[in-house]
């Protein structure tokens, strides 16, 4: 593990739909680590700028928001990850395709991403961070011991989002969704600001045809060799 008492950190990238988030949230409980999802805070972001009336357009307004955003990240006794925004539980709403697109809008600013930076650093604590989004170990974390990189095809992908959404009851397109992955995919990789890639020390797995229990078993044993002497 870390030495000198530093929280070990481990970082889990990849694009929307690869299963980061499911996974790093089980990994974080197995090892009883404090969890980032970083997503969330942009995902939040783009929701306080519709609620604040702040353009999408307006990075300066995205900056201003970004360093002061009253932002709440809670995990319940039963294991439920809540998340809150000016006291209020959005949990449900940061979710929706909607909020998704504006996350990956407003994400692509530089003087965003500076304004999140350290927020999302101040959540490596004792006695471990797991955390996951598109740029946690080659930009917020580049010093993790662990460095994942979980990606699936983009059909697999909009399938999992399809399915997710319809148990939530929304109705969507799977055709729609193939073409929005592959467009987020796009904007998310040759963004100017820290654009989605595997970090150069990143293990690469491709989840398309894995279980979430074959990927977090997997997770954990790369960790094992890896991290824990």
């Amino acid at each position: 593990m870390a030495a000198n008492n530093t929280p070990t950190v481990i970082a889990i990238d990849g694009p929307s739909g690869a299963g980061k988030g499911t996974i790093s949230r089980i990994v974080a409980k197995k090892l009883g680590f404090h969890y980032l999802d970083s997503g969330a805070l942009y995902r939040l972001l783009g929701l306080s700028a519709v609620r604040h009336h702040v353009s999408t357009d307006s990075e300066q307004g995205l900056m201003a928001l970004a360093e002061h955003m009253d932002i709440r990240f809670e995990t319940s006794n039963n294991g439920a990850f809540k998340i809150y925004l000016e006291g209020e539980d959005v949990s449900r709403e940061v979710r929706t395709e909607k909020t998704g697109q504006m996350a990956s809008k407003v994400a692509q600013y530089p003087g965003v991403r500076l304004a999140l930076l350290k927020r999302q650093q101040m959540f490596a604590q004792a006695p471990g961070l797991v955390a996951d989004g598109r740029d946690m170990g080659t930009e917020v974390f580049p010093a993790a011991e662990l460095k994942i990189y979980l990606t699936a095809s983009v059909e697999e992908r909009a399938s999992r989002r399809h399915k997710e959404l319809l148990e939530k009851g929304e109705d969507v397109s799977l055709p729609a969704l193939v073409e929005q992955v592959r467009a987020r995919d796009e904007r998310d990789m040759n963004r100017d600001a820290s654009p989605l890639r595997p970090a150069d020390e990143a293990i690469e797995l491709d989840t398309s045809s894995m279980s979430i229990s074959e990927v977090t078993d997997t997770v954990l044993n790369i960790l094992t060799v890896k991290v824990i002497k």
